[in-house]
């Protein structure tokens, strides 16, 4: 597995090893020993898996604490644009992001520690996501910010009038709302 670091501290690419031949391909997507190794140590509890269509964008999602979570995130099928966004408070890159295209075919993954906002924008006609969580999902912990916020300078590469939201993605708030929760720091670095 190769890592790849990012311009967000402990936001990496892993790049996985893939063996192919004329039957197809074979590679590890998940090694407890290798990402404790090369990353950082981690116990993930829950998968998840969406299926979605051209056009839509998920996010800007995360959990407030004390139940943040890390994921560890891959597409299996078609293409999407992965984007995480610290949310850290203090953090010198606070509110910049990262975005990369994860595919089907580059079977790359993208792990984002806890205190980063998460998001995908599927470009291909289709796309199956997957993710691990080192949190279980709390209803009452979760959050997000607006992923059509013009103060994050995130270009999702889809036409504004092309994506398709969640009617809680489209209605939360943008960065300019005082109340935005932000307040912490994670106690991963």
């Amino acid at each position: 597995m190769n890592v790849i670091k990012t311009a967000l501290e402990g936001v990496v690419i892993l790049e996985p090893r893939v063996f192919g031949d004329a039957r197809g391909y074979f590679f590890e997507s998940w090694s407890q020993r290798d990402f404790d190794a090369q990353v950082r140590p981690v116990r993930f509890v829950q998968d998840n898996e969406s299926k979605s269509c051209y056009g839509v964008v998920r996010g800007l999602h995360y959990q407030k604490p004390p139940y943040t979570q890390s994921k560890l995130v891959r597409c299996v099928r078609g293409v999407v644009l992965d984007v995480a966004v610290d949310i850290r408070r203090g953090s010198p890159t606070f509110l910049q992001h990262v975005a990369v295209e994860l595919t089907e075919e580059n079977h790359r993954q993208m792990f984002i520690p806890r205190g980063f906002a998460h998001g995908f924008a599927v470009l291909s006609d289709e796309a199956v996501f997957q993710y691990k969580c080192d949190e279980f999902y709390h209803p009452e912990a979760d959050a997000g910010i607006q992923l059509i916020d013009e103060a994050l300078g995130i270009d999702w590469r889809i036409p504004r009038e092309e994506m398709i939201l969640s009617a809680k993605d489209r209605d939360r708030e943008k960065l300019s709302t005082e109340h935005l929760d932000f307040d912490y720091l994670t106690d991963l670095y």
